[in-house]
């Protein structure tokens, strides 16, 4: 049809026409182009658009589709189409009424770059199919114009992910954002651009969208007015919540546990993280995997596989769970080479420290200036993630083995711990933990707490532990509030002076337990 009607006079007859015999409301998506991309059948009351991910589009900030449908009742638009267009972006969405087997009124309505008198959209003034007088593609070219020019997206971000960081809490908002700004750092060590952050309190979580619908009507009008391309929530998403959200808002969607996963592909260099990262991507992915539609399913053929077979999502799970259990035997290999060489280490007689700590607490860089190492320290979340090891010779005499190990952060995914497990055995080895505490951050008793949870959790609380307050340079003063109820020290691993007391108090630990254990 032509690309300047909304709807061309004979193809909204022909719509009218079948709506009225089937009884049924009768849709359609028409691509900027005027080609017709899908035909919707709905009932009586309702239409349901499809999942548009299969549909070719050619938009920016919009959709690059309208949709076009008939309607039995006489007022026009309701709140569900509105609803639609904001969350599909559709470049319109336009309800033909009927009278008869004949079409009445066309009612048209697009989304504004900026709200007009508290609405976030504005309509046509509504005619018949016939008397139609604005062009369509001129329209929609300048409308989609007129959302860029009032936020841009620069030439240099066109090419990293652009997010919206999302919060649903039952508790206060206070704890709420605290977490927000832990995710856009999280965000920031993937390299994604945060444009925009929302917080929703509610007293349950929606069980299908996680918040309720006018919210998820808000953020994709911001989505759409700021130029986001992804949404990140602060929250773990069930499969089905995933599905339901991407499908009503065709962004695409991931939660923490996936960006916490996807930083650590990124940073893992040895044979053994990628190995672990791998297979806790995989678990993570199983049961996400989304079901297809029976008409793109696969077959196989063969003798015994007579009939459907098994379809394309059953293939993938398989190779999902053949490939886990591959990784799992070598984990398990490289397991044992880690246990000899602990064991190797023992027979030397050399103790062992593990630095612990919440994930940019200053490991990296205190190990890189007691040992003269380069080892890298960035101030980004999980910075490193291979445990590394190197000799430190204490003043008085002594020679230990001192490693690095990865970072904690609250809610860490539960498949991390278990992939990391052979990583984390390291720790059972240590004859002295040394808990390193960022005391510049304002949340640093809450993050303490949720290293010392999680040793708990490890059975690791029975390990001598050493609290080493970090970055008190950062400070006005030497001391935080609350920092003199914990036993600790104080120091700046930036500064090898103030290394002093830590190392003498670290030797008094380690003679002591050497003492007991016969080294």
């Amino acid at each position: 049809m032509d690309p300047d009607d909304i709807i061309g006079r004979d193809l909204a007859r022909s719509l009218c026409s079948l709506s009225s015999a089937m009884n049924r409301q009768v849709g359609l998506l028409i691509h900027r182009s005027g080609s017709v991309e899908s035909v919707i059948v709905g009932d009586h009351d309702r239409i349901t658009i499809p999942p548009l991910s299969m549909i070719r589009t050619a938009g920016g900030r919009l959709r690059g589709l309208r949709c076009v449908h008939t309607c039995f009742r006489r007022t026009g638009l309701n709140e569900e189409d509105l609803m639609d267009m904001v969350c599909l972006r559709l470049d319109m969405m336009s309800v033909l009424t009927m009278q008869g087997e004949l079409p009445e009124l066309l009612h048209t309505a697009y989304l504004v770059p900026e709200p007009v008198d508290g609405k976030d959209w504005a309509m046509l003034e509504s005619v018949h199919p016939a008397q139609q007088t604005v062009s369509c593609l001129s329209f929609i070219e300048a409308l989609e114009d007129e959302f860029v020019r009032n936020r841009p997206v620069r030439e240099v971000d066109k090419g990293i992910d652009r997010a919206l960081l999302i919060s649903v809490t039952t508790g206060s908002v206070r704890e709420a954002e605290a977490s927000l700004d832990e995710l856009a750092e999280l965000a920031k060590s993937a390299k994604v651009m945060v444009l925009d952050r929302v917080v929703q309190r509610r007293k349950a979580i929606h069980p299908r969208f996680i918040l309720g619908r006018g919210k998820l009507m808000e953020i994709m009008l911001r989505s759409l007015r700021l130029g986001a391309n992804l949404l990140i929530f602060d929250q773990e998403l069930s499969p089905s919540q995933i599905r339901s959200v991407t499908e009503h808002t065709d962004l695409r969607v991931i939660d923490r546990t996936q960006l916490i996963l996807d930083i650590f592909a990124g940073r893992a260099l040895s044979r053994e993280g990628k190995l672990q990262i791998e297979m806790a991507q995989l678990k993570y992915m199983l049961p996400r995997l989304s079901t297809r539609d029976d008409a793109l399913s696969r077959l196989t053929g063969g003798i015994g596989a007579r009939g459907p077979g098994e379809t394309r999502l059953e293939i993938d799970r398989r190779r999902i769970n053949d490939r886990i259990t591959r990784l799992a035997r070598e984990l398990k290999t490289v397991g044992k080479e880690r246990y000899y060489r602990r064991s190797r280490r023992r027979k030397k007689d050399v103790p062992v420290i593990s630095l612990v700590g919440y994930t940019n607490a200053g490991k990296s860089t205190l190990l890189n200036t007691l040992t003269q190492s380069t080892i890298k320290a960035e101030d980004l979340l999980f910075a490193t993630l291979d445990p590394t090891s190197r000799r430190l010779r204490f003043p008085r005499d002594m020679e230990v083995i001192i490693t690095d190990t990865v970072g904690f952060i609250r809610h860490l995914p539960a498949e991390l711990l278990k992939a990391f497990e052979s990583t984390l055995e390291e720790l059972h080895e240590a004859d002295l933990l040394v808990h390193v505490i960022d005391v510049s951050n304002p949340s640093w008793q809450e993050q303490m707490e949720v290293v010392e949870s999680l040793l708990r959790d490890l059975e690791l609380d029975s390990i001598p532990c050493l609290r080493v307050f970090n970055k008190v340079d950062l400070l006005d003063g030497s001391t935080v509030p609350g920092m003199s109820r914990f036993d600790g020290i104080a120091i700046s691993a930036l500064d090898e002076r103030s290394l002093a007391p830590f190392l003498e108090e670290a030797q008094s630990r380690l003679q002591a337990v050497v003492g007991r254990n016969g080294f």
